[in-house]
């Protein structure tokens, strides 16, 4: 029996790769859907807790001049900085996520593979072990810095391989650097007796966020979106493939680059708010692709769109399933993302039969 060339059915001529598919008339829906849907669970959200709210009560009190009131006071302080939170952090990891997959050319790929997380907790390990009464802020910064050096080390090793830094080079050395500094921050941890703290910061979660820790990451989450946005045509060109990006006379290197630095920010701002959250820069990028097509100049709005709505609904139910009690943010994407990572893994499975 003749055997089918599978190459020949799922490799696209090289003029049908070098025209992205989009839908833009989705893409404005989702835009026209998603803006209100985000506006209905942020007040859902800020009206959720121990002293439930109605949303015109949210209203009220988000405009209202009684500082003193204690509902107002829990509004302002808590509930508002943690639905906003939820919101950035949820976009910033949905972009990074469809960056890192966009210069990779693999569908699995997300941005922890960087050694962002680990970096991050390596740092905030340190800084609970040697800066007593560190504030939230205090971590936020530490954190920051933490995910820089990780994802500084990563590139410094894979400098050294030959033939270049490949993205199956990079995922190797962004899991040795992250098992490694993760073994350090469990060293510490357990020697400075700050393992709660370090488990509650990384579980992933958005309580006591403060309002300047928002302000505080804002600035480099609107950098690292607007450079996201800068590139996105080049990243759906180099999604095609490096030989097409070439012909079209785009300019891989300093592609990569910046969207390397995009990714680093993205996902670094993202960390040091929430610790580690899982699943969001897997599931929602492959989730906008479905909507919108392969022209990223859509997927990386549109993943800032459904990321966000995807965080504060995981945060609102993580809330009400387990009320009083909270389940970790984190939990829920991971309990939403495994699933469909089985999905995905075994679709690439085969794929390549």
């Amino acid at each position: 029996m003749q055997r089918v060339n599978n190459s020949t059915i799922l490799e696209p001529s090289s003029t049908q790769r070098t025209k992205p598919s989009a839908r833009p008339l989705v893409f404005l829906l989702i835009i026209c859907l998603g803006l209100p849907l985000i506006a209905l669970l942020t007040f859902s959200s800020i009206a959720q807790g121990s002293m439930n709210l109605t949303i015109p009560q949210v209203w009220d009190l988000m405009w209202s001049t009684q500082t003193t009131d204690a509902a107002s006071i829990i509004v302002h302080t808590v509930r508002i900085p943690r639905a906003l939170s939820a919101l950035l952090v949820g976009s910033l990891l949905a972009v990074s996520g469809a960056i890192m997959q966009g210069l990779t050319r693999n569908p699995l790929a997300d941005p922890t593979i960087f050694g962002v997380s680990q970096g991050s907790t390596f740092a905030v390990a340190l800084a609970l072990a040697f800066v007593p009464g560190i504030t939230t802020t205090g971590l936020t910064m530490y954190s920051f810095a933490g995910a820089a050096i990780g994802v500084g080390i990563v590139f410094l090793i894979g400098s050294f391989a030959a033939n270049g830094l490949s993205p199956m080079k990079l995922a190797l050395a962004g899991t040795a650097v992250g098992m490694l500094l993760s073994s350090f921050a469990t060293i510490v941890s357990l020697k400075f007796k700050v393992s709660k703290d370090l488990t509650f910061w990384y579980a992933g979660g958005l309580v006591g966020m403060e309002a300047k820790t928002v302000f505080f990451i804002l600035p480099f989450a609107i950098v690292g979106l607007i450079l996201s946005i800068a590139i996105s045509k080049s990243i759906t060109t180099l999604s095609f493939g490096e030989d097409v990006a070439v012909n079209l006379g785009s300019k891989i290197a300093l592609t990569k680059a910046l969207g390397n630095l995009a990714v680093l920010i993205l996902t670094g701002a993202a960390v040091s708010m929430a610790g580690y959250v899982g699943f969001v820069g897997l599931i929602i990028p492959h989730v906008s692709r479905y909507f919108v097509g392969s022209d990223y100049r859509l997927i990386i709005p549109c993943s800032a769109i459904l990321g966000a709505i995807l965080l504060i609904l995981a945060d609102l139910l993580g809330r009400i399933v387990s009320a009083p009690f909270e389940t970790p943010v984190s939990v829920v994407t991971t309990l939403i993302g495994v699933p469909f990572f089985i999905f995905l893994a075994s679709k690439k499975r085969e794929g390549s039969v």
